[in-house]
Protein backbone atom coordinates (compact mmCIF):
# COMPACT_ATOMS: atom_id res chain seq x y z
CA UNK A 1 0.00 0.00 0.00
CA UNK A 2 2.82 2.16 0.50
CA UNK A 3 4.41 1.46 -2.49
CA UNK A 4 0.92 2.46 -4.24
CA UNK A 5 0.84 5.48 -2.30
CA UNK A 6 3.80 7.13 -3.26
CA UNK A 7 3.89 5.46 -7.05
CA UNK A 8 0.56 7.74 -7.07
CA UNK A 9 2.29 10.44 -5.28
CA UNK A 10 5.44 10.69 -8.28
CA UNK A 11 2.64 10.86 -10.87
CA UNK A 12 0.66 13.87 -9.65
CA UNK A 13 3.75 15.46 -8.94
CA UNK A 14 5.21 14.72 -12.57
CA UNK A 15 1.12 15.80 -14.17
CA UNK A 16 1.22 19.20 -11.99
CA UNK A 17 5.31 19.57 -13.09
CA UNK A 18 4.10 19.52 -16.49
CA UNK A 19 0.69 21.86 -16.18
CA UNK A 20 3.01 24.46 -14.75
CA UNK A 21 5.77 24.19 -17.68
CA UNK A 22 2.45 23.97 -19.83
CA UNK A 23 1.48 27.11 -18.46
CA UNK A 24 4.41 29.43 -17.91
CA UNK A 25 4.93 28.44 -22.01
CA UNK A 26 1.77 30.26 -22.66
CA UNK A 27 2.11 32.96 -20.60
CA UNK A 28 5.70 33.41 -22.22
CA UNK A 29 4.19 33.57 -25.45
CA UNK A 30 1.35 35.39 -24.57
CA UNK A 31 0.84 39.32 -26.05
CA UNK A 32 2.17 41.35 -22.76
CA UNK A 33 1.13 44.89 -22.26
CA UNK A 34 4.10 47.08 -23.13
CA UNK A 35 5.22 49.52 -19.84
CA UNK A 36 5.01 52.59 -20.78
CA UNK A 37 8.14 54.80 -20.70
CA UNK A 38 8.86 57.87 -18.20
CA UNK A 39 10.44 59.90 -20.62
CA UNK A 40 8.84 61.74 -23.45
CA UNK A 41 9.30 61.79 -27.48
CA UNK A 42 8.96 65.24 -29.50
CA UNK A 43 8.87 64.25 -32.87
CA UNK A 44 9.28 67.13 -35.95
CA UNK A 45 8.47 66.10 -39.50
CA UNK A 46 10.29 68.19 -41.98
CA UNK A 47 11.50 68.05 -45.99
CA UNK A 48 14.99 67.78 -45.90
CA UNK A 49 17.18 70.54 -46.42
CA UNK A 50 14.70 73.12 -45.92
CA UNK A 51 16.71 76.09 -44.53
CA UNK A 52 13.50 77.40 -42.63
CA UNK A 53 12.30 74.17 -41.43
CA UNK A 54 15.88 73.69 -40.17
CA UNK A 55 15.98 76.94 -38.42
CA UNK A 56 13.21 76.31 -36.65
CA UNK A 57 14.08 73.06 -34.97
CA UNK A 58 17.46 74.63 -34.25
CA UNK A 59 15.08 77.22 -31.86
CA UNK A 60 13.14 73.81 -30.70
CA UNK A 61 16.18 72.14 -29.63
CA UNK A 62 17.77 75.05 -28.48
CA UNK A 63 14.58 75.79 -26.10
CA UNK A 64 14.62 71.77 -25.30
CA UNK A 65 18.58 71.87 -24.40
CA UNK A 66 18.64 75.18 -22.43
CA UNK A 67 15.03 75.43 -20.62
CA UNK A 68 14.56 71.91 -20.49
CA UNK A 69 17.50 70.02 -19.83
CA UNK A 70 17.10 67.63 -22.75
CA UNK A 71 20.45 66.57 -24.38
CA UNK A 72 19.42 63.44 -26.67
CA UNK A 73 18.53 64.53 -30.44
CA UNK A 74 17.23 61.59 -32.50
CA UNK A 75 18.11 61.84 -36.27
CA UNK A 76 17.11 60.50 -39.76
CA UNK A 77 20.79 58.66 -40.21
CA UNK A 78 22.02 55.73 -39.43
CA UNK A 79 23.83 54.84 -36.08
CA UNK A 80 27.43 55.51 -37.16
CA UNK A 81 26.79 58.59 -38.81
CA UNK A 82 25.35 59.89 -35.29
CA UNK A 83 28.33 58.32 -33.75
CA UNK A 84 30.81 60.10 -36.13
CA UNK A 85 29.17 63.31 -35.05
CA UNK A 86 28.85 62.91 -31.70
CA UNK A 87 33.00 62.38 -31.90
CA UNK A 88 33.08 65.59 -34.20
CA UNK A 89 31.12 67.63 -31.22
CA UNK A 90 34.36 67.14 -29.00
CA UNK A 91 36.99 67.64 -31.45
CA UNK A 92 38.74 71.42 -32.20
CA UNK A 93 37.64 70.87 -36.24
CA UNK A 94 35.51 70.39 -38.84
CA UNK A 95 36.99 67.70 -40.17
CA UNK A 96 34.73 64.83 -39.18
CA UNK A 97 31.53 66.84 -40.46
CA UNK A 98 33.44 67.69 -43.44
CA UNK A 99 33.80 64.17 -44.31
CA UNK A 100 30.29 63.52 -43.13
CA UNK A 101 29.40 66.51 -45.53
CA UNK A 102 30.58 64.86 -48.82
CA UNK A 103 29.38 61.80 -47.88
CA UNK A 104 25.53 63.28 -48.75
CA UNK A 105 26.27 64.52 -52.07
CA UNK A 106 23.60 64.01 -54.55
CA UNK A 107 21.11 63.89 -51.37
CA UNK A 108 18.75 66.58 -50.01
CA UNK A 109 21.09 67.28 -46.99
CA UNK A 110 23.95 68.56 -49.07
CA UNK A 111 23.42 71.72 -48.46
CA UNK A 112 25.16 74.36 -46.96
CA UNK A 113 22.19 74.99 -44.47
CA UNK A 114 22.00 71.84 -43.40
CA UNK A 115 25.92 71.75 -42.40
CA UNK A 116 25.43 75.20 -40.19
CA UNK A 117 22.72 73.96 -38.43
CA UNK A 118 24.57 71.19 -36.86
CA UNK A 119 27.77 73.96 -36.61
CA UNK A 120 24.92 75.88 -34.64
CA UNK A 121 24.12 72.94 -32.70
CA UNK A 122 28.27 72.35 -31.46
CA UNK A 123 28.64 75.91 -31.03
CA UNK A 124 25.15 76.78 -28.72
CA UNK A 125 24.48 73.01 -27.42
CA UNK A 126 27.70 71.32 -26.93
CA UNK A 127 26.49 68.72 -24.80
CA UNK A 128 24.20 67.41 -27.74
CA UNK A 129 24.13 63.53 -28.36
CA UNK A 130 22.96 62.27 -31.53
CA UNK A 131 21.24 59.07 -32.29
CA UNK A 132 21.16 57.56 -35.53
CA UNK A 133 18.11 55.41 -36.23
CA UNK A 134 18.03 54.53 -39.79
CA UNK A 135 19.28 52.54 -42.08
CA UNK A 136 23.01 51.95 -43.31
CA UNK A 137 22.94 54.56 -46.00
CA UNK A 138 26.50 55.21 -46.65
CA UNK A 139 27.36 51.52 -45.49
CA UNK A 140 30.35 51.34 -48.36
CA UNK A 141 31.71 54.88 -47.19
CA UNK A 142 30.82 56.25 -43.93
CA UNK A 143 29.46 53.03 -42.40
CA UNK A 144 33.43 51.30 -43.41
CA UNK A 145 35.22 54.28 -42.06
CA UNK A 146 33.32 53.89 -38.70
CA UNK A 147 34.28 49.96 -38.71
CA UNK A 148 38.01 50.98 -39.31
CA UNK A 149 37.88 53.84 -36.32
CA UNK A 150 36.56 51.14 -34.04
CA UNK A 151 38.69 48.64 -35.25
CA UNK A 152 41.90 51.32 -35.12
CA UNK A 153 40.88 52.23 -31.13
CA UNK A 154 40.53 48.28 -30.06
CA UNK A 155 36.89 48.54 -29.92
CA UNK A 156 35.99 45.78 -32.06
CA UNK A 157 34.35 43.67 -28.98
CA UNK A 158 31.76 46.81 -28.48
CA UNK A 159 28.39 46.84 -28.62
CA UNK A 160 29.11 49.38 -31.21
CA UNK A 161 30.87 47.62 -33.35
CA UNK A 162 28.02 44.61 -33.46
CA UNK A 163 25.57 47.45 -34.14
CA UNK A 164 27.70 49.19 -36.84
CA UNK A 165 27.95 46.04 -38.85
CA UNK A 166 23.95 45.19 -38.00
CA UNK A 167 23.26 48.70 -39.37
CA UNK A 168 25.39 48.05 -42.72
CA UNK A 169 23.67 45.02 -43.22
CA UNK A 170 20.37 46.73 -42.60
CA UNK A 171 21.21 48.91 -45.59
CA UNK A 172 23.13 46.38 -48.00
CA UNK A 173 19.36 44.70 -47.68
CA UNK A 174 17.61 47.71 -48.12
CA UNK A 175 18.73 49.23 -51.26
CA UNK A 176 19.18 45.68 -52.94
CA UNK A 177 15.69 45.70 -53.65
CA UNK A 178 14.66 49.09 -52.35
CA UNK A 179 12.32 47.34 -49.64
CA UNK A 180 10.90 50.92 -48.26
CA UNK A 181 8.06 48.51 -46.08
CA UNK A 182 11.75 46.68 -44.83
CA UNK A 183 13.36 50.46 -43.75
CA UNK A 184 10.21 51.57 -42.28
CA UNK A 185 10.16 48.73 -40.07
CA UNK A 186 13.74 48.72 -39.50
CA UNK A 187 13.70 52.53 -38.55
CA UNK A 188 10.75 51.68 -35.88
CA UNK A 189 13.22 48.80 -34.31
CA UNK A 190 16.20 51.25 -34.45
CA UNK A 191 14.12 53.79 -33.01
CA UNK A 192 12.80 51.71 -29.79
CA UNK A 193 16.30 50.20 -29.51
CA UNK A 194 17.77 53.47 -28.96
CA UNK A 195 15.36 55.08 -26.80
CA UNK A 196 14.04 52.65 -25.05
CA UNK A 197 18.02 52.38 -23.55
CA UNK A 198 17.61 55.71 -21.92
CA UNK A 199 16.10 55.89 -18.33
CA UNK A 200 13.93 58.51 -17.13
CA UNK A 201 14.83 60.96 -20.35
CA UNK A 202 13.28 63.23 -23.07
CA UNK A 203 14.00 62.65 -26.50
CA UNK A 204 14.01 65.02 -29.58
CA UNK A 205 13.51 63.65 -33.22
CA UNK A 206 14.15 64.96 -36.20
CA UNK A 207 12.91 62.60 -39.81
CA UNK A 208 11.27 62.86 -42.55
CA UNK A 209 7.07 64.26 -42.67
CA UNK A 210 6.82 61.04 -44.07
CA UNK A 211 7.45 59.40 -41.09
CA UNK A 212 6.07 61.44 -37.92
CA UNK A 213 2.44 61.07 -38.60
CA UNK A 214 0.47 59.00 -36.85
CA UNK A 215 -2.39 58.17 -39.08
CA UNK A 216 0.50 57.84 -41.78
CA UNK A 217 1.27 55.09 -43.52
CA UNK A 218 4.86 54.18 -45.24
CA UNK A 219 5.05 56.73 -48.34
CA UNK A 220 5.98 54.65 -51.28
CA UNK A 221 4.01 51.62 -50.63
CA UNK A 222 1.15 52.28 -48.40
CA UNK A 223 1.11 49.10 -47.22
CA UNK A 224 2.30 49.45 -43.38
CA UNK A 225 1.90 52.00 -40.58
CA UNK A 226 4.85 54.85 -40.89
CA UNK A 227 7.82 55.27 -38.14
CA UNK A 228 5.42 57.14 -35.66
CA UNK A 229 1.85 55.45 -36.28
CA UNK A 230 3.59 51.99 -35.00
CA UNK A 231 5.88 54.22 -32.52
CA UNK A 232 2.38 55.81 -30.80
CA UNK A 233 0.92 52.44 -30.63
CA UNK A 234 3.90 51.23 -28.69
CA UNK A 235 4.64 54.40 -26.35
CA UNK A 236 1.14 56.19 -26.24
CA UNK A 237 0.58 59.76 -24.46
CA UNK A 238 4.36 59.81 -24.01
CA UNK A 239 5.31 60.62 -27.95
CA UNK A 240 4.24 63.80 -29.23
CA UNK A 241 5.19 64.75 -33.38
CA UNK A 242 4.44 67.94 -35.00
CA UNK A 243 4.72 68.32 -39.10
CA UNK A 244 6.97 71.64 -39.88
CA UNK A 245 6.52 71.67 -43.35
CA UNK A 246 3.55 74.45 -42.93
CA UNK A 247 6.84 77.12 -42.43
CA UNK A 248 7.66 76.34 -45.55
CA UNK A 249 4.31 77.58 -47.78
CA UNK A 250 4.30 80.95 -49.28
CA UNK A 251 1.58 83.32 -48.32
CA UNK A 252 1.78 85.34 -51.36
CA UNK A 253 1.66 84.58 -55.27
CA UNK A 254 5.04 85.20 -57.51
CA UNK A 255 2.50 86.59 -59.88
CA UNK A 256 -0.73 86.11 -61.48
CA UNK A 257 -1.09 84.37 -64.81
CA UNK A 258 -4.20 83.87 -67.64
CA UNK A 259 -5.72 80.83 -68.04
CA UNK A 260 -8.53 80.03 -70.93
CA UNK A 261 -10.21 76.79 -69.62
CA UNK A 262 -13.16 75.46 -71.40
CA UNK A 263 -13.92 79.02 -73.43
CA UNK A 264 -13.39 81.11 -69.73
CA UNK A 265 -10.69 83.47 -68.22
CA UNK A 266 -9.43 82.55 -65.20
CA UNK A 267 -6.94 84.47 -63.11
CA UNK A 268 -4.52 81.45 -62.03
CA UNK A 269 -1.79 82.51 -58.50
CA UNK A 270 1.60 81.36 -59.44
CA UNK A 271 3.29 80.00 -56.09
CA UNK A 272 6.50 78.60 -57.58
CA UNK A 273 8.33 75.87 -59.08
CA UNK A 274 9.03 72.49 -56.99
CA UNK A 275 11.90 69.76 -58.08
CA UNK A 276 10.90 66.33 -58.09
CA UNK A 277 13.93 65.20 -59.78
CA UNK A 278 13.96 62.08 -56.69
CA UNK A 279 10.97 60.57 -58.69
CA UNK A 280 12.14 58.57 -61.84
CA UNK A 281 11.66 60.74 -65.30
CA UNK A 282 10.80 64.02 -63.55
CA UNK A 283 12.33 67.45 -63.32
CA UNK A 284 10.33 69.75 -61.50
CA UNK A 285 6.51 71.03 -61.16
CA UNK A 286 4.90 74.10 -61.06
CA UNK A 287 1.55 75.22 -59.10
CA UNK A 288 -1.01 77.74 -59.82
CA UNK A 289 -4.46 78.38 -57.57
CA UNK A 290 -7.03 79.46 -60.13
CA UNK A 291 -9.05 82.25 -58.43
CA UNK A 292 -13.03 82.04 -58.05
CA UNK A 293 -13.30 78.49 -59.80
CA UNK A 294 -14.19 75.73 -57.73
CA UNK A 295 -17.93 76.39 -58.46
CA UNK A 296 -17.12 75.74 -62.32
CA UNK A 297 -15.44 72.26 -61.50
CA UNK A 298 -17.20 70.54 -58.63
CA UNK A 299 -18.85 68.53 -59.87
CA UNK A 300 -16.18 67.04 -62.96
CA UNK A 301 -15.10 63.76 -62.77
CA UNK A 302 -12.58 62.15 -60.66
CA UNK A 303 -9.45 61.26 -61.97
CA UNK A 304 -8.39 58.91 -58.54
CA UNK A 305 -5.16 60.67 -58.50
CA UNK A 306 -4.56 62.53 -55.21
CA UNK A 307 -2.15 65.06 -53.70
CA UNK A 308 -2.04 65.59 -49.91
CA UNK A 309 -1.90 69.08 -49.11
CA UNK A 310 1.64 69.11 -47.93
CA UNK A 311 3.10 68.87 -51.13
CA UNK A 312 2.05 71.96 -52.17
CA UNK A 313 4.18 75.35 -51.48
CA UNK A 314 1.30 77.75 -50.33
CA UNK A 315 -1.59 77.01 -47.95
CA UNK A 316 -4.54 75.57 -49.03
CA UNK A 317 -8.43 75.32 -48.15
CA UNK A 318 -11.52 73.24 -49.34
CA UNK A 319 -13.15 75.42 -51.81
CA UNK A 320 -10.27 75.83 -54.55
CA UNK A 321 -9.12 74.77 -57.47
CA UNK A 322 -5.28 73.99 -58.85
CA UNK A 323 -3.25 73.76 -61.69
CA UNK A 324 -0.15 71.55 -61.55
CA UNK A 325 2.18 71.14 -64.65
CA UNK A 326 4.61 68.59 -64.74
CA UNK A 327 8.06 68.93 -66.24
CA UNK A 328 9.82 65.21 -67.10
CA UNK A 329 13.44 64.77 -67.95
CA UNK A 330 12.76 64.71 -71.51
CA UNK A 331 11.34 67.92 -71.67
CA UNK A 332 8.00 66.78 -72.35
CA UNK A 333 5.02 68.17 -70.06
CA UNK A 334 2.05 66.94 -67.87
CA UNK A 335 -0.68 69.32 -67.03
CA UNK A 336 -3.01 68.23 -64.51
CA UNK A 337 -6.07 70.12 -62.56
CA UNK A 338 -7.05 69.25 -58.77
CA UNK A 339 -9.24 70.66 -56.40
CA UNK A 340 -10.29 70.96 -52.66
CA UNK A 341 -13.59 69.13 -51.29
CA UNK A 342 -12.29 68.47 -47.55
CA UNK A 343 -11.41 64.95 -48.96
CA UNK A 344 -9.02 63.12 -46.33
CA UNK A 345 -6.52 60.50 -47.84
CA UNK A 346 -4.67 58.01 -45.42
CA UNK A 347 -4.84 60.25 -42.62
CA UNK A 348 -4.01 63.48 -44.92
CA UNK A 349 -6.05 66.23 -46.22
CA UNK A 350 -5.79 66.01 -49.91
CA UNK A 351 -6.46 67.23 -53.57
CA UNK A 352 -8.23 64.93 -55.95
CA UNK A 353 -7.49 65.01 -59.52
CA UNK A 354 -10.34 66.22 -61.70
CA UNK A 355 -11.01 65.50 -65.76
CA UNK A 356 -12.19 68.89 -67.59
CA UNK A 357 -15.38 68.20 -69.63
Amino acid sequence: MKEKRLFKLIVTSMVLALVICFNSLVFANAEVPLKQPTGKIYLYGEYHGNEKILNKEFELWSKYYHEDNMRHLFIEMPCYTAEFLNLWMKADNDDILNEIYESWAGTPSYKECVKEFYQKIKKQCPETIFHGTDVGHGFDTIGQRFLKYLEENDMKDTEKYKLTLEVIEQGKTFYKDEDFVYRENKMVENFIREFDKLKDVNIMGIYGAAHTEFDGMEFTTQSVPCMANQLKKRYGDAIFSENLIWITKVVEPERVDTFFINGKKYKGSYFGKQDISEFKGYDYREFWRLENAYDDFKNNKKTGEVLPYENYPMLIETGQVFVIKYVKTDGSVERMYHRSDGYIWEGSPSTEGFMLK
